[in-house]
């Protein structure tokens, strides 16, 4: 039982692996290449290929811990058990045949580069890693499939007929001209019933790539050049290091130090939780983590402030939502990659809004002038701020390797990134022995599954992107909107209204990964900076963590605080409003995104 048990967590611990070799090798670069004068061989494209295998498998654990995005369940969380039960398996159906057909098209783009295989590293030859893909794709289908049904040998039975059936589907049309509309009503019935996003991604490339008869290998072909991005290993390693963070006792250093610093009174301490939650948020990769990790510290803290509970509640799940724009968050590395700006001019341009959306909160939010409910209990043991700051040293300087070493060009992004993460593990095991095998498996599990769903999302998207450009749309779209809004004042407002609205119901990342390359180019006909526009982009995003239906954070927080959904939809609507208006601002004044990556030289 043991021996299964540990074959059916594999998909945790290729993932896993792949991870730690990407943390491995660039710091093994760092340390050899003085020594030595020479490191790993071809070590970049060595992380490239880890981040692909990091990408296939952490989804396969995504979807075991039943953690893919989607953009709501839809009808799958209908009220009618049958409706219910009928959408559940529609959507679980179609998505293993879909994977079968994506199976199918990363199987032939494998093929094509078995007939002439390129070297990665020590003889081993690229297609060797790239079969990942139709692997990946294949069990991600078995896994779903294996989800209909209530008797075994009927879930059995679907694993294997469904992705099979899709496979052998695209085989026998590859290359064919199909019609699309049947296939994207199929698509919009699957998206309506709680089919992942990736699913919809893919089937529409592969639609799209049908209609005019082009092979479907263009499809994982996207997928594994933006896998194998440069920039991108990065993101998930910056995600490990908050992780890391999140698991120790980290946040409550941190809480202890911020509240000595701003004060224990309403002021001060609603000062207090913004901040924490901002920056915890941009390292964790994820303001959902913020509130598990910081709601039980916070909470109690607003309320000895004399906070009323709505309130604070309000202001730990609207805070938790800012960190968007801090580095090293993860959408903010993402935009970087999607729009090919530079990610340290990305980090430099989200400090001063961020700030501006943390002052508009607490100010405009009205959390600075919270009439007390009772006088602020003030704590007897309240240490010294040079002893807080002692005790949290080790987190106050984590930023300063992550940002100082990239910045600064003494390391590449993947290099930062893993000086991080080896800073983050060393100074929390040794520093403050808070670091052991179960806790770090459990970081390394936990950001495997997070960044292979969101890595699957951006592969399958770029597929879509790629033909949309090539189509022409990105210039129609221009055209279209300059004849509707003439002036860019007036296209302002409209896509910061625009983004508030599709972030309520689009999940962050494929809201990145679909709207970032369709938008930017009509925002430049405007004259508006990439650095500028990703900046308005994410802070109008970042709100709609606050947004029903797919604001996150509304759902987090009723699950920390055991409140109603209402409740604590009830208790932000300030902040979201004192955020827009946040937003507005930095769309106005484009100087706070670029004045200090200008100031720096990197701009």
């Amino acid at each position: 039982m043991t021996l299964l048990r540990r074959l059916g967590a594999f998909d945790e611990w290729l993932a896993s692996g792949a991870l730690l070799l990407m943390v491995g090798i660039p710091l093994a670069e760092m340390i050899l290449r003085p020594m030595l004068g020479h490191g790993v061989r071809n070590a970049p494209l060595v992380v490239q290929h880890a981040g692909l295998v990091l990408a296939m498998f952490g989804a396969l654990l995504a979807e075991r811990s039943g953690h893919l995005t989607s953009l709501g369940s839809g009808l799958g969380a209908a009220r009618n058990p049958r409706v219910r039960g009928a959408a559940q398996r529609f959507s679980r159906a179609s998505s293993a045949l879909l994977c079968g057909m994506l199976g199918q098209a990363s199987w032939s783009f494998v093929a094509t580069e078995m007939e002439a295989p390129r070297e990665l590293a020590y003889g081993v030859s690229g297609w060797v890693v790239q079969l990942a893909m139709p692997v990946g794709f294949l069990l991600l289908g078995l896994k779903i499939a294996s989800r209909i049904g209530e008797a075994w040998s009927t879930r059995a039975a679907l694993a294997i007929v469904l992705p099979a059936a899709g496979f052998l589907f695209a085989h026998e049309l590859d290359g064919m001209s199909l019609p699309i509309w049947p296939f994207v009503a199929w698509l919009a019935a699957i998206l309506a019933c709680g089919a992942p996003v990736f699913v919809v991604l893919g089937g529409l490339s592969l639609a799209l790539f049908w209609q005019d008869g082009l092979p479907l290998a263009a499809v994982p072909l996207s997928h594994y050049q933006i896998t194998v991005n440069p920039s991108l290993p990065a993101l998930p390693l910056f995600t490990l290091a908050g992780l890391v963070f999140a698991r120790t006792g980290a946040a409550a250093r941190l809480g202890t130090l911020f509240t000595t610093l701003f004060g224990t009174g309403v002021t001060g301490t609603a000062i207090a939780a913004a901040v924490l939650c901002s920056v915890f948020t941009a390292f964790t990769g994820g303001s959902g983590v913020t509130i598990l990790a910081l709601g039980g510290l916070l909470l109690p803290l607003l309320g000895r402030a004399g906070f009323p509970e709505r309130r604070g509640i309000g202001l730990v799940t609207s805070a938790s939502a800012l960190g968007v724009l801090l580095a090293p968050s993860v959408p903010l590395i993402m935009y970087a990659v999607i729009a090919r700006v530079p990610i340290n001019t990305m980090f430099l341009a989200g400090v001063l809004p961020a700030m501006v959306m943390v002052a508009c909160l607490l100010w405009l939010g009205g959390y600075v002038n919270v009439r007390p409910t009772a006088p602020a209990a003030q704590s007897a043991d309240r240490v010294g701020l040079r002893a807080a700051v002692w005790a949290a040293r080790w987190e106050i300087l984590a930023p300063f390797v992550a940002i100082g070493s990239l910045a600064g060009g003494l390391a590449t992004p993947t290099e930062s990134a893993a000086l991080t993460v080896g800073y983050t593990l060393l100074t929390q095991a040794l520093g403050h022995r808070e670091i052991d095998w179960i806790t770090l498996r459990g970081a390394l599990a936990e950001c495997a599954r997070v960044i292979g769903g969101i890595m699957l999302i951006l592969g399958m998207a770029l597929g879509l992107t790629n033909y949309l450009i090539d189509a022409g749309v990105p210039d129609a779209a221009i055209e279209w909107v300059q004849s509707v809004l003439p002036n860019r004042l007036a296209f302002l407002v409209a896509l910061n209204l625009f983004l508030l609205l599709a972030g309520a119901v689009m999940e962050i990342y494929a809201a990145i990964v679909v709207l970032v390359p369709l938008l930017l180019p009509v925002a430049m006909s405007y004259g508006i900076d990439p650095v500028h526009f990703g900046v308005i982009f994410l802070a109008n995003i970042e709100m709609a963590f606050l947004c029903p239906p797919a604001g996150m954070n509304i759902y987090f927080a009723s699950s920390m605080f055991g409140k109603p959904v209402h409740y604590v939809a009830a208790s932000v609507w300030r902040a979201v409003l004192a955020m827009f208006l946040g937003a507005l601002t930095i769309s106005a004044l484009p100087f706070l995104a670029t004045w200090l990556p200008s100031r720096l030289g990197m701009y």
